[in-house]
């Protein structure tokens, strides 16, 4: 089972400086290492209580460690999926690693099926057992990886601008600070450490998509245009999140419920301003039912059905749900 190496200065019953009073993490903060990639991460302030999901693997382990770096107040949130027979051990490794670090610890266990959309179901029951907020491990790499899962999906310029932080016009979503640095310096950071991390059999599971996409594509794409794709994608995601911020700006001063300003509107915007009003929490909005609502808006009908059993009607020149 994968577990934890005591780092200089920690005893055997694993227990630190950090867990009385973070001296030894605030040396650890001043390692020429952790001091670079902790100037390419966003971290709240310096005492600030955040959660952080922990699946024990190196992306999660070192947004442990470096939020613990950074001066936060760290509880881990590890959810157990309960998929795999060595699960239970992971928790360990998660709780003993929170332990080190001086951070609280909190295992979510789930019940999960194996079946058809299993990647996408437990994506969806982890997301809702972690606490709003969260801080989650992704880097460039998994960045890149939705950039390139979104554009084979037909996915619009939000799909394109990949993983954005929270906004005004979207929903709360776990907050990812470490998407500045790429997968292998978070494993790296691990073993310079002492962190034995997880290594999850699933990342290479061919039944799902973004696993093909991380060991096929972007190793072809890298041969096709003799460089690293990922900072190309990367780079890509931020100039589309920007347009999409300004739409997003621009969108919020026009009322979705006014058909007439709606239909005259340029229709980058009306759909923009369709799409904030139809949503509900963090599930994405039909493209289809954003048309069925500017086609009520124009006067091509009274009234349309949408997603989830509800309607949109156009009463006296405004749009009403129900």
């Amino acid at each position: 089972m994968a577990g934890s190496r005591h780092p200089p200065g920690q005893d055997a019953a694993g227990q630190d400086a950090a867990g009385q009073d973070g001296r030894a993490w605030d040396a650890l903060a001043r390692d020429p290492v952790v001091r670079d990639l902790l100037s390419r991460c966003r971290f709240p302030p310096p005492d600030t209580a955040v959660a952080c999901g922990v699946s024990g693997g190196p992306d999660s382990l070192a947004l442990l460690i470096l939020a613990r770096a950074a001066g936060l107040q760290v509880t881990a949130v590890h959810v157990d999926h309960g998929l795999r027979p060595e699960s239970a051990g992971e928790a360990s490794v998660v709780a003993e690693a929170a332990a080190r670090l001086g951070a609280g610890l909190k295992v979510v266990r789930l019940v999960l099926e194996d079946g058809p959309n299993l990647e996408a179901r437990a994506r969806q029951a982890r997301y809702q057992a972690l606490p709003a907020g969260v801080l989650t491990g992704h880097t460039a790499d998994d960045q890149a990886e939705t950039v390139l899962l979104n554009l084979l999906r037909g996915a619009g310029l939000d799909g394109l601008s990949g993983m954005r932080p929270p906004g005004p016009a979207r929903p709360v979503v776990p907050v990812r600070p470490l998407l500045g640095l790429r997968r292998r310096e978070t494993a790296t950071l691990c073993e310079r450490l002492g962190f034995e991390a997880v290594h999850d059999a699933s990342n290479h599971d061919p039944r799902f998509l973004r696993n093909r996409v991380r060991h096929e594509l972007l190793p072809l794409l890298a041969s096709l245009s003799g460089r690293d794709p990922v900072p190309v994608l990367c780079r890509q995601a931020g100039l589309m999140a920007g347009e999409a911020e300004l739409l997003d700006h621009l969108a919020a001063q026009l009322d979705a419920t006014d058909a007439r300003a709606l239909a005259a509107a340029p229709p980058a915007l009306a759909r923009r301003a369709v799409r904030t009003w139809l949503r509900d929490g963090d599930h994405p909005v039909p493209a289809a039912d954003v048309e069925r609502v500017l086609a009520v808006a124009r006067g091509d009908s009274t009234a349309c059905e949408i997603t989830g059993g509800r309607r949109v009607a156009r009463t006296a020149g405004r749009l009403r749900r129900s």
